[in-house]
């Protein structure tokens, strides 16, 4: 009969010639497998090796012995759970070896699928659900766009369809300000160039005797510091602006008239009429148009006195 590597010297009971080992009947107990008959015959019945093949009703858990696939020695015995919270601990795995004594014979936990099953149970793995789509008063919706900073701002100044209605005046009076502010410079520098130009040998030789001989050349100094009051925003200068604008409507249309040239006279008396009006209105058609009234009257002014006179 073989006996368990690693047991060491195990305990025999003499009974006559043969020498029965203790451990191995204990082996066969704790697996119920009944005593054999040289076993029955070296113990009596009042020295029972196996209580549990009594008649109790009763029967005892299994019991194995393990060891290392390299180790000499043996462990145990140990019971199923407690092979079980060894498994856990990381001390023994399905190549560890146990002994099988219903063959006599060591073998590998994982051979036995059994007791692999409850020593080293499967455990469950946890599986991520997939997200839900579910709707929530707290959550945007995804077709809905992160609104930028221009969208705030034209939302703010009144510019988009939802907001075009609470439009602030202050705003768009401020544009039109600059509209008719911008275009009253471009005016005056147009109505200076063409006051000066024609007779710049004098304004440079700073002749001043008979700079006030020519009132044109007076009107074109006047343009000159409405430009740069206009470059710097000095809107203080706005009435100097209108007055001047009237009187040069006035004088130039009624000389030009009167001259028999009636092209630069409508031309004089549109450019003044749009300087002035520019810096009065404060809403986006008026001023445009004044805008454009007073840059083609200057314009052309400015056209026949340089170029063609």
């Amino acid at each position: 009969m073989s006996v368990p590597r690693g047991l060491g010297k195990l305990p025999v009971v003499a009974s006559g010639e043969d020498r029965v080992p203790a451990l191995e009947q204990e082996l066969r107990c704790a697996r119920g497998v009944p005593p054999s008959d040289k076993t029955l015959a070296a113990f009596p019945p009042a020295r029972q090796i196996c209580p549990s093949m009594s008649n109790t009703p009763e029967k005892a858990a299994p019991e194995y012995y393990i060891r290392g696939p390299n180790d000499t020695e043996a462990r145990g015995p140990f019971t199923v759970e407690q092979l079980a919270s060894l498994a856990e601990t990381g001390q023994l795995d399905s190549e560890t070896l146990y002994y099988d004594a219903a063959v006599e014979q060591w073998a590998l936990l994982g051979s036995n699928e059994e007791l692999k099953a409850v020593i080293f149970p499967e455990k469950k793995k946890l599986v991520v659900k997939a997200k839900e789509n579910i709707k929530a008063l707290n959550v945007q919706k995804e077709e809905h766009k992160a609104i930028t900073v221009e969208q705030m701002l034209a939302a703010a100044e009144g510019r988009t369809e939802d907001t075009k209605d609470k439009r602030d005046p202050l705003i768009e009076q401020g544009r039109c300000a600059k509209i008719g502010m911008y275009s009253a410079l471009m005016m005056c520098l147009l109505s200076a160039a063409s006051l000066i130009l024609p007779h710049i040998d004098i304004v440079m030789a700073a002749d001043f005797g008979r700079i006030v001989k020519l009132p044109g050349v007076m009107f074109g100094l006047v343009d000159v510091i409405c430009v740069v009051a206009l470059a710097l925003g000095v809107a203080a200068m706005y009435p100097l602006i209108r007055f001047r604008a009237a009187l040069g409507a006035g004088f130039f249309a009624l000389l030009f008239w009167l001259q028999d040239q009636p092209t630069l006279a409508l031309a004089v008396a549109a450019g003044s009429a749009g300087l002035y009006f520019s810096t009065v209105f404060l809403s986006y058609i008026p001023t445009i148009a004044a805008a454009l009234v007073g840059l083609g009257g200057m314009g052309l002014f400015a056209y026949h006195l340089i170029l063609v006179m």
